[in-house]
């Protein structure tokens, strides 16, 4: 049996064109297993009820790799659960060389997707390294700078504190005092700690 998995982030995004590509494949459209959910984990509900169904046998069809799942290292222990363990094959479309299928041959087609995607995962891995090394270095130059990070310090002003004191005796609502200073809840709560500690 040939299913297929499509996966979006979040609600107000389409999957319409993962899945038309599954039906153009030929896979029946009960066979198509959709969530609208980050890829963080394998915690979904059609993903999970798919791997119930998956047989040994089967093929699982994604998009691209990052449909089934953004952490390498949990798309590779996912990825050798079904192949291994389940024994059904993978395809992805946006990348053939990901296809356990082979042929005659499909324990080479399951050594070429394990190989291409160890790659993968180490080259996605070695970019985020190099993402976070930049962003502090950048912070790091930044500071060297005198950019200053974080909330800005701002000291109450006498308005601030007469309301902030009417407040505190209960002489006014909170909703009454935030309107009289125009500030959030938040904003209200940090000025009136930074008074307190004052």
């Amino acid at each position: 049996m040939n299913y297929g998995y499509a996966r979006v982030s979040s609600q107000d995004q389409n999957l319409e064109r993962q899945t038309e590509q599954f039906l153009k494949i030929g896979i029946e459209k009960r066979n198509i297993f959709a969530d609208r959910k980050s890829g963080k984990d394998f915690d979904r509900t059609a993903y999970l009820k798919l791997i119930k169904k998956l047989k040994k046998g089967d093929l699982l069809v994604i998009k691209s790799i990052d449909r089934l799942g953004r952490n390498y290292s949990m798309i590779i222990d996912e990825w050798r659960k079904i192949t291994h363990v389940l024994q059904a094959d993978i395809l992805v479309l946006d990348m053939p060389l990901l296809d356990t299928r082979s042929g005659e041959n499909s324990l080479l087609g399951k050594f070429i997707s394990d190989v291409v995607l160890q790659i993968l995962s180490f080259v996605a891995e070695n970019e985020r390294i190099n993402i976070r090394s930049r962003q502090a270095e950048g912070i790091a130059l930044a500071r060297a700078r005198g950019v200053k990070f974080g909330r800005p310090k701002m000291p109450p002003n006498k308005a601030f504190e007469r309301t902030a004191k009417r407040y505190s005796q209960g002489d006014i609502t909170l909703s009454a005092a935030l309107k009289e200073c125009a500030l959030t809840r938040g904003q209200f709560y940090y000025r009136y700690k930074l008074l307190q500690k004052k």
